[in-house]
C-alpha cells in the first residue's frame, strides 16, 4: 500500500494574546511619563501592565489522506479551520508537530490568494504557475482551457486589482484546479462566486480527485459538503473530535451544536409550539431508530385563543437541513385544533421510508388565511436511523440517496 499523500503528525499551532489593562483616567502627564521610563528603563525593569495569553487554535491534531480522496474539514467558527489550511499551505509554521505532503500543493484560502493586483489576468496565471514549479511551456499549454473556465477573456489583460471579488475567484479557482498540483485546498472563498460558477468549481474538484488528485475542502454549506467529500474531519476548539464518513461526521457536528432555533424573530403568544417528540406506536422513544419501524411524529402547541384558519406542521430534515418531507393534517383532510388551550398533532409515517442518519424536526404554526406565523421552531428534536436487523449491510454504506420509498416489484420472462 502507498504511503499517504498527507500525513499530520501531533500538529500545534499556538498565537500570543494581549491584553491591555486599561485605567479609568490618564492624565497627558502619565503618558509623557510613561514614554521617557520607556526610553530610560531596560525591559526587563519596566513595570508589567499588560497581560499576556497563550492560544493554541490547533492543538495535537494528527490525521492521514490518501491520494485521490475529497476531504471536507468542518466546524464551527474559530475551530481552526482555516488555520488548519495555512499551516498545510505552509503560509505559516507550525509551534509543534510536523506535516508531511507528497507532491505540489495549490490553495485557494481567500480572494486574491496568490494574485499581484498590479499584474494583469494574463501575466497572474503565468505567475500562480512558476509559483507551483510549472515550466511556461506546461502554463501555456493549460492556458486556453483556464480562460475558458473562468470567462474572463475579455479583462485578461486588465490589472487584477480592478477585478470583481467574482472575477477574482473564477481566475483564482481556474488556475489552481487546472494546473494539476498534486493538492488542492479550498476554503469557504467559493461562496463568493454566483451559483453557476460554484456548480462549475464543483464538478472540477470531483474532476480533479478522479484524476487521483487529492483535495481538502472547508465550507459551511453542509449539503455541499455531503455531495461532494468522501471523508471528513470534525474539528472543535483545534481539536478533532470526529472523522469518517463525510455524512457520519455532518451528523456529529449537528449533535453537537445548540438543538432548538427559534425561526421567528418573536414568538407570537396567541400560539406558538410547546414541545415535539418522535416515538414508535407501541411507545418507544428515541432518540435512535431502526429503519424498519413504524414512526409517530408528536408536536404539541398551545393556543391562547380561539384562532380561525390555524394550521400546525412540521418538516423532517437532514443534518445539513436539506428537507425530506413536509407535512400537516390538512394533508389528509384533518384539520388542526382551533380552539384556545393546549393541543397536539400526530403524524405516523410508514416504516422503511428513511436511510442510516441524523434526522431533524422542525415544527410550525401559521394562519392559512393571511400568512402569519404564529411559531416556527428549527431542530426542535432530533433522531437517529439505523439499519434494520434483517437488513444490516456489511459495508458501512448501505445506499445512496435522501429516503427510501417501498416499491412493488414484479419480475417476468419477456
Amino acid at each position: 500500500m502507498s504511503s499517504p499523500i498527507i500525513q499530520v503528525e501531533n500538529l500545534g499551532k499556538s498565537y500570543r494574546i494581549q491584553h491591555q489593562q486599561r485605567e479609568r483616567y490618564t492624565a497627558l502627564r502619565d503618558v509623557i511619563s510613561s514614554k521617557v521610563r520607556s526610553w530610560v528603563q531596560p525591559a526587563a525593569q519596566r513595570p508589567v501592565g499588560d497581560s499576556e495569553e497563550e492560544f493554541w487554535a490547533i492543538k495535537d491534531l494528527s490525521f492521514e489522506v490518501k491520494e485521490g480522496d475529497v476531504v471536507g474539514i468542518i466546524g464551527r467558527n474559530g475551530a481552526g479551520k482555516s488555520t488548519l489550511l495555512k499551516l498545510l499551505s505552509r503560509i505559516t509554521a507550525p509551534t509543534i508537530g510536523r506535516i508531511h505532503l507528497r507532491g505540489r500543493v495549490a490553495t485557494l484560502l481567500e480572494v486574491g490568494t496568490g494574485f499581484h493586483p498590479e499584474l494583469t489576468g494574463r501575466e497572474n496565471v503565468f505567475l500562480n504557475g512558476a509559483i507551483l514549479g510549472m515550466t511556461r511551456a506546461e502554463v501555456r499549454a493549460k492556458f486556453d482551457e483556464i480562460v475558458a473556465f473562468a470567462e474572463v477573456e475579455r479583462f485578461l489583460d486588465t490589472p487584477v486589482k480592478r477585478y470583481s471579488s467574482g472575477m477574482y475567484v473564477r481566475l483564482a479557482f481556474a488556475v489552481a484546479a487546472h494546473l494539476e498540483p498534486e493538492i488542492l485546498i479550498v476554503d469557504e472563498v467559493l461562496a463568493v462566486g454566483d451559483a453557476e460558477f460554484q456548480k462549475k468549481c464543483l464538478g472540477k474538484m470531483k474532476d480533479v480527485s478522479r484524476g487521483g488528485r487529492t483535495v481538502l475542502f472547508v465550507s459551511h454549506n453542509m449539503g455541499i459538503m455531503r455531495n461532494v467529500c468522501q471523508t471528513g474531519i470534525l474539528l472543535e476548539q483545534g481539536r478533532r473530535v470526529a472523522e469518517g464518513r463525510m455524512s457520519k461526521v455532518i451528523d456529529e457536528y449537528v449533535q453537537r451544536s445548540p438543538t432548538s432555533t427559534r425561526f421567528t424573530a418573536n414568538r407570537n403568544e396567541d400560539s406558538y409550539v410547546t414541545a415535539c417528540e418522535v416515538r414508535t406506536p407501541d411507545g418507544k422513544k428515541g432518540p435512535t431508530f431502526f429503519t424498519n419501524e413504524p414512526l409517530q411524529i408528536v408536536v404539541r402547541y398551545r393556543n391562547e385563543r380561539s384562532i380561525n384558519g390555524l394550521r400546525v406542521g412540521f418538516n423532517i430534515a437532514l443534518a445539513d437541513g436539506t428537507i425530506l418531507l413536509a407535512c400537516t393534517p390538512e394533508d389528509e383532510g384533518c384539520n388542526s385544533c382551533m380552539a384556545a388551550g393546549e393541543h397536539e398533532v400526530i403524524g405516523a409515517l410508514e416504516p422503511n421510508l428513511f436511510l442510516k442518519g441524523l434526522h431533524q424536526i422542525h415544527a410550525a404554526v401559521w394562519n392559512r388565511s393571511d400568512g402569519t406565523i404564529y411559531d416556527d421552531v428549527r431542530s426542535i428534536t432530533q433522531f437517529t436511523m439505523e439499519a434494520a436487523r434483517e437488513r444490516a449491510y456489511s459495508r458501512e454504506t448501505v445506499r445512496p440517496g435522501l429516503v427510501q420509498v417501498p416499491v412493488r416489484w414484479s419480475v417476468k420472462t419477456i
